[in-house]
């Protein structure tokens, strides 16, 4: 049991080694983060209790549940229940989608902790980055901080910035244009005349495409030229990529090889590829 978890309610600690069965048709973790907000932007606090009898899933799920978002910075826990984290919300679209140990979890996890506190970075669109923009978000240094913001996060990926401008110890910067429907990222005139004035101190990189001899790559052209002024416009550029991505080439280039600091993926990446990228200069992280 870890510590969130032995903040719960006194009534569901002991006496029932079996959880009661969950009421009808068990909601999945998608609908019932869903609801259990819904219920928390209405009420403003619930308790372990209150969720039990609306939801009508057991005390123990309703307890893990109320620990995983209290990790994710999404609401404070407190004795025998949350309240809600400064302001009241709709569910983010990725709890909608099951999570667990992936690749791209994985690299996350490692590439938001590149991040310091009190810089500006900044995130293009993709899942990866999505990925390690919610991890970012839910370092609990930062959150803690008394600094405010602890971090600025600049980004033209229209979900990151929906999900990053809810936590209080994050400023989001959104860069305008005009937006993708696949990628939910802006580009464009109006993108770059924003990105020209500032300066980001890391960028984190998502590509369609990484090698070392092709550099960073991805498919659309518009967005090449966004994130590659992303990179003119950064200290220190990570790439964040799974395996499968490495060693490939994509239609258009957004910087060569020599501009990479750091390229975090996972043990499926090439071997030959990984050991040609670092006698170029990057520093490969495999996780």
């Amino acid at each position: 049991m870890n510590a969130l978890d032995a903040v719960g309610d006194p009534a569901g600690e002991a006496g029932h080694p079996d959880p009661p069965p969950e009421r009808g048709r068990p909601l999945d973790r998608g609908a019932r983060w869903s609801a259990l907000l819904g219920l928390l932007a209405e009420h403003g606090r619930l308790t372990v209790a209150q969720v039990v009898e609306e939801l009508g899933v057991s005390e123990a799920t309703v307890r893990r549940d109320f620990g995983e978002l209290a990790a994710q910075q999404l609401v404070t826990r407190t004795h025998g229940g949350v309240v809600a984290t400064a302001v009241a919300y709709d569910l983010p679209a990725r709890y909608k989608q099951a999570s667990g140990d992936t690749a791209k979890d994985r690299i996350a996890s490692v590439a938001a902790e590149l991040a310091v506190a009190g810089s500006v970075v900044g995130f293009n669109g993709g899942t990866t980055t999505s990925a390690t923009a919610r991890r970012l978000a839910a370092r609990s240094d930062l959150a803690s901080s008394s600094e405010r913001p602890a971090i600025t996060v600049v980004t033209n990926a229209l979900n990151i910035a929906t999900e990053m401008v809810l936590r209080p110890f994050i400023r989001c910067v959104s860069l305008g244009g005009v937006a993708r429907q696949e990628s939910y990222e802006l580009s464009g005139p109006l993108a770059s005349m924003v990105l020209n004035e500032l300066w980001l101190d890391t960028v984190f990189l998502g590509v369609d495409a990484v090698s070392a001899q092709a550099g960073a790559t991805c498919r659309h052209e518009g967005e090449a030229g966004i994130n590659a002024l992303m990179v003119q416009r950064a200290d220190r550029v990570v790439v964040v990529a799974t395996g499968e991505k490495v060693g490939r080439r994509a239609f258009a280039r957004i910087c060569q090889t020599a501009r990479i600091d750091v390229l975090v993926t996972d043990k499926g990446a090439p071997e030959d590829e990984v050991r040609a990228l670092r006698a170029a200069g990057v520093t490969v992280e495999q996780v």
